[in-house]
């Protein structure tokens, strides 16, 4: 595939503070990728070399093979950063072909209108739109210029989960049509309903950079469900075991590192039980597991 951006021994300093210290990584025409990481992490900030807002301390990255400082490099790339600053003053409408302005093949205003649900904030000055309105907004900007790259820092911080799940089925679109996506969320979900390849950062270095279904499979832990047992029965048959109780539903959930042993030693204790379920871990479990904030 072809290599869009590429950064090769990454490092960003602050000061004393290392914020990337030797990231590695390819972003390849087509993909969707998930940057998962504690905060603090380094995410946001190899988001901003990529985009040539700082430059680093050593190390290279370039994008479309060329340097992200010069203009004609990120003529093809969009961006929604965390914060939303839109002119308060402008109709989203006037925003929308404000920024359009700018590239020289933008992309169907009528599509991204549609993609994005945008027809009923067209008319409303952006000072006069809701937080989670003015996201829409902001992230409909990032693929106003048909890019090739976009860099989505928590895209849906703020929404609620229609908006989200709409915005999810956006993302999709110009995913499916070629765009390459890189991701930042908080919302583990997100990264799994949307990514087929997930990088994951911890103290500035790459610890994990597989497809989703690899780095979930690779964390041997598993969660088991159950009825019938309190915690500390649960522990005194696998004192490796993280338990939680919920009351409300009277069961018990147990993570641990070898669900198979577990069962073996349940069903020989002759403990009352009922309702057992085991399954794989999930991307949360795998992002704690990576970051060394397994439970």
């Amino acid at each position: 595939m072809t290599v869009l951006v590429h950064a090769e021994s990454l490092v960003k300093r602050f000061g004393d503070v290392t914020a990337l210290d030797g990231v590695t990584l390819d972003i390849h025409a087509g993909e969707c990728v998930g940057l998962l990481g504690p905060n603090g992490a380094g995410k946001t900030t190899l988001l901003t070399l990529i985009e040539g807002l700082r430059i680093p301390t050593s190390g290279t990255v370039t994008l479309f093979g060329g340097d992200p400082r010069n203009a004609a490099s990120r003529i093809r790339l969009g961006t929604t950063p965390q914060t939303t600053a839109l002119p308060e003053a402008l109709k989203a409408r006037e925003v929308l072909d404000l920024v359009a302005a700018h590239y020289p093949r933008p992309a169907p205003a009528a599509r991204i209108i549609d993609e994005f649900g945008l027809g009923d904030l067209l008319a409303k000055q952006c000072g006069a739109l809701s937080g989670g309105q003015q996201r829409r907004v902001a992230l409909a900007l990032a693929f106003v210029g048909d890019p090739d790259v976009v860099l989505l820092d928590e895209p849906t911080t703020g929404l609620d989960v229609d908006a989200r799940r709409r915005l999810w089925d956006a993302v999709r679109a110009r995913n499916a049509a070629g765009c390459a996506v890189v991701m930042t969320s908080h919302h583990l979900e997100e990264i799994e309903q949307l990514a087929q390849r997930v990088v994951v950062i911890d103290e500035g270095v790459v610890r994990a950079d597989d497809t989703l279904a690899a780095i979930v499979s690779g964390v041997a832990r598993r969660r088991v469900t159950l009825s019938g047992l309190d915690a500390a029965q649960i522990e005194s048959l696998a004192p490796d075991a993280a338990v939680t109780i919920d009351t409300e539903a009277g069961t018990a959930t147990a993570v641990l590192a070898d669900s198979d042993a577990f069962v073996r030693r349940l069903v020989a204790s002759d403990l009352p039980f009922s309702g057992l379920a085991v399954r794989g871990a999930t991307l949360e479990e795998a992002f704690l597991s990576l970051t060394k904030g397994a439970v």
